[in-house]
């Protein structure tokens, strides 16, 4: 469990660090566009405003669903939470018949080895009839599922951060029908024969300016 515990602490640490330097990004990006405040957009050119995924990523690394947030893909949050709370509650049900096996381990191996009974009368009564081998066995399921839970807590809040990080970089490309799409005919010189080339040219959103004067 103290490897998990590392993990955790590592992660931690490394989304405290993204975001101390995502605020730092943020103000940079204000300064930035104040500076471009003296800059209109030309009337003929369809500008959209500029999305940056890296803001989004480190959102959601630091908070689940800030980073949807951020995509103005509000319908994510509450699924983004939902994933989460799966192995959170995987965890809690497998920690405590954990500790439940446990105990009741330990009182029957001193109850068999040691001839102390004195643990014996605190054992859970669900689990009182269960013989020391079977005792053992469920605690070392529960113990494995725990373990798992805290594995697949990371992959979880990962899975969230990883959807934030896709969703922005889509943003910045163009997904409506105006696309650029040329079908020519083409011969092979190789294999002598003829047939069609289809060039399908996905246009990535860029912002045209022009300077006030």
């Amino acid at each position: 469990m103290r490897k998990y515990l590392f993990i955790i602490g590592l992660i931690v640490s490394v989304v405290f660090s993204n975001h101390l330097f995502a605020q730092q990004t943020e103000k940079n990006e204000s300064v930035r566009v104040s500076a471009d405040s003296m800059v209109v957009s030309s009337p003929k050119s369809d500008t959209i405003p500029y999305h940056n995924p890296k803001i989004a990523t480190r959102r959601s690394a630091l908070i689940p669903g800030w980073g949807q947030a951020y995509n103005r893909q509000y319908w994510k949050i509450p699924i983004a939470y939902g994933i989460i709370a799966i192995p959170v509650v995987m965890y809690i049900y497998n920690n405590d018949y954990y500790k439940k096996m446990k105990f009741a381990y330990d009182a029957r191996y001193k109850e068999k080895y040691q001839n102390d009974n004195s643990d014996v009368p605190k054992i859970d009564p669900e689990l009182v009839d269960l013989p020391i081998e079977s005792l053992l066995n469920y605690r070392n399921v529960y113990r494995r599922d725990r373990d798992y839970s805290v594995l697949f807590f990371l992959l979880a809040w990962g899975f969230q951060v990883a959807d934030a990080t896709v969703f922005a970089h889509l943003k910045q490309f163009d997904v409506s029908n105006n696309l650029s799409m040329q079908v020519k005919p083409q011969i092979d010189p190789f294999l002598k024969n003829a047939g069609l080339s289809i060039t399908l040219q996905l246009k990535s959103h860029t912002s045209k300016r022009a300077e006030a004067r």
